[in-house]
């Protein structure tokens, strides 16, 4: 008995308790702190544009603001409806052509290739598109649609400047229908093969709407991405004081309108820039907000 305690009394139990001043937890404490710091210096750009944007902006959102055009150069009062119905035209032919082609890329990737050869060079070239800079996708279509008068004999159209969006729109749209098609289970593609079902009935009744979540948070934004592009519309669509008077002549936009009104030397237009920069933060905001959301419901 004297030497089992005397063993016992010999073993120290170690104090596994928590040493907030040990050199180990101070390092730790340190680099989450570190952590935190640099978490909210990646954000704070972000909250520092929408601030200052909010108060330059804000302050000049009116009814006119959305129903008049712009007023000439040292001109009084106006707005800009005549730029935001052209972003939402060139935006939705940009959707128009992108997504189609988008979409059935992402289906040839997912459910038809056999990941060699072709396929291979599909995804390398998306990846690479992904990259491009944006007035890149604008000097090519200015020199393959405007500058050659292909489209009836015009130049600057807004059928031109969607078509430069949507080559910026098409690398997320690919990739998004790609990976959402693989989220899908091969049993259902199976199931849907074994009672006969062709595989393009497979495709449509079967794997499309599973996905659809993914291909729409994707093509949402992609759309976001487009709608604040400056550079390819300066090539493309240019820029027009009036109502939009077709598909097929300028337009003006609000990227575009902001390039124009903040470098001029009057305050009405420096002030209609300052509201179209708000206007458009906000629907690129709802468009990344809608985005998550759809996101949130393909996870569910």
């Amino acid at each position: 008995m004297n030497n089992s305690s005397s063993t016992q009394s010999a073993v120290q139990i170690p104090d596994l308790g928590y040493k907030p001043w040990c050199t180990r937890n101070l390092r730790s404490r340190c680099l989450s702190v570190l952590a935190g710091l640099f978490a909210f210096l990646s954000v704070l750009p972000l909250i520092a544009v929408l601030v200052h944007i909010l108060i330059k902006g804000f302050s000049s959102i009116n009814v006119e603001l959305f129903t008049q055009l712009p007023p000439p150069p040292g001109g009084v009062g106006g707005g800009i409806g005549n730029a935001i119905l052209g972003s939402l035209i060139v935006t939705v032919i940009a959707a128009l052509i992108a997504i189609p082609i988008g979409v059935g890329g992402g289906i040839y990737l997912a459910e038809y290739s056999t990941g060699r050869g072709f396929s291979q060079f599909i995804r390398f070239g998306t990846n690479v598109l992904a990259g491009v800079p944006s007035i890149i996708a604008g000097v090519f279509v200015y020199g393959t649609i405007v500058s050659t008068r292909i489209l009836f004999g015009h130049t600057f159209s807004a059928i031109a400047g969607g078509t430069a969006l949507s080559v910026l729109m098409l690398p997320t749209v690919v990739k998004t229908t790609d990976e959402g098609l693989k989220l899908v289970s091969n049993d259902l593609r199976r199931a849907a093969l074994g009672v006969g079902a062709s595989r393009f009935v497979t495709v449509t009744q079967v794997t499309l709407p599973k996905a659809f979540t993914p291909i729409a948070t994707g093509v949402v934004l992609s759309i976001a991405r487009a709608a604040g592009e400056t550079a390819p519309l300066i090539f493309t669509a240019l820029f027009s004081p009036f109502w939009p008077n077709g598909i097929f002549d300028p337009i003006a936009t609000l990227s575009v309108l902001i390039y124009n009104f903040s470098t001029q030397p009057y305050d009405v237009q420096n002030q209609l820039a300052w509201a179209a920069s708000f206007i458009l933060v906000v629907f690129i905001l709802v468009l990344n907000l809608l985005a998550r959301w759809l996101g949130r419901i393909a996870s569910k």
